[in-house]
């Protein structure tokens, strides 16, 4: 069993009197800034010229100077930018201000793991890698609690890698909830799978074709939706909050029986042979490259499905419905 540790593993007084520079003021580097910066840990913002985010930054209480000022500035510097970015960014910069002792910190190891950025040997180099989104990572820590997270180390020439990463991932909140130790490989292949064969991909995919059925056999949309795409989110919270036994403790024994023998009839060995498939393409690189010349030309394909998919009748279904909802029109 995989060890977690908590608030009174980690010293938070290891980040005193260092300057932390956030890259990126967005979902993650705001939750970021603003829970270390409410642990009285001082920290900067590095954005670029006409950002949007730099008058919220400002607002937030927070100084902000470009990228290049905050990562010479900074002692840590914590690039907290998307992945197609982070490259460009951090070779003109980032890497000129990257001296002897300073750390350089990631949320997500792609960049790293797939040797887009190759930083030098003297710098320390970590993840602190929240499992949940920013706003979650901030309201969390308002109210006291944690979003769990992963933590690595690729490099330590310091010999205090280790303890300064658990050190931000308290100041964040991170150890509240508890942190789990792994590698910048395995978060990085491991979060890719999860996100192309469960969560984003494969469920997307599964809720179109659930939906596509139904339609097809001449059932309402309407209710096509309520049952492929709303119900979704009342079993995932049921599966979060105790997993699979806790959820079917829930539901009735007639969705009970049809999960144990109609599921496998969905998800059969060659489901799980695709999915293999998934996994070999981002082990060897081969979904890096891609995605890295999808991102140079422009991202045409990412575009054309996007718009398809917004076009697909799920869609429409789901906004008419969506607006029916009380609980949706203050969110």
């Amino acid at each position: 069993m995989a060890q977690l540790f908590y608030d009174s593993d980690a010293d938070l007084g290891l980040l005193n009197g260092k300057t932390i520079a956030i890259i990126g003021y967005g979902s993650q580097g705001h939750a970021h800034a603003l829970n270390l910066k409410d642990s009285d840990v001082k920290v900067i913002v590095g954005l670029y010229n006409g950002s949007r985010s730099i008058n919220k930054a400002k607002a937030d209480g927070l100084e902000v100077l470009s990228v290049a000022d905050a990562s010479a500035k900074a002692d840590w510097i914590m690039v907290l930018l998307p992945d197609e970015f982070q490259k460009e960014v951090y070779d003109k910069e980032i890497a000129p201000h990257l001296s002897t002792g300073k750390v350089l910190g990631f949320a997500h190891g792609f960049n790293i793991r797939f040797g887009l950025i190759k930083p030098p040997a003297d710098v320390d180099v970590v993840m602190i890698a929240p499992k949940g989104p920013g706003h979650t990572v901030r309201w969390e820590y308002q109210n006291g609690q944690g979003v769990p997270a992963l933590f690595a180390i690729e490099q330590n020439p310091s010999g205090n890698a280790r303890s300064l990463a658990m050190a931000y991932a308290k100041g964040i909140g991170g150890t509240r909830a508890g942190i789990l130790e792994t590698n910048f490989r395995e978060e990085t292949e491991t979060d890719l799978f999860g996100e192309q064969a469960v969560l984003c991909g494969g469920l997307s995919e599964l809720i179109k074709a659930g939906f596509e059925t139904l339609v097809e056999a001449g059932y309402q949309p309407e209710l096509a939706y309520f049952e492929c795409m709303h119900e979704v989110k009342l079993i995932v919270d049921l599966m979060v909050k105790g997993g699979l036994t806790a959820m079917r403790d829930s539901i009735s024994n007639t969705a009970e029986y049809g999960d144990y023998v109609s599921g496998p009839r969905l998800i059969t060995a060659d489901t799980k042979a695709k999915m293999k498939m998934v996994l070999a393409d981002i082990q060897d690189g081969t979904f890096a490259k891609n995605f890295v010349a999808e991102c140079e030309a422009g991202k045409p394909k990412m575009k054309k499905m996007r718009n398809r998919d917004a076009q697909h009748p799920i869609e429409n279904v789901g906004k008419s419905l969506r607006s029916m909802f009380s609980w949706l029109k203050h969110a």
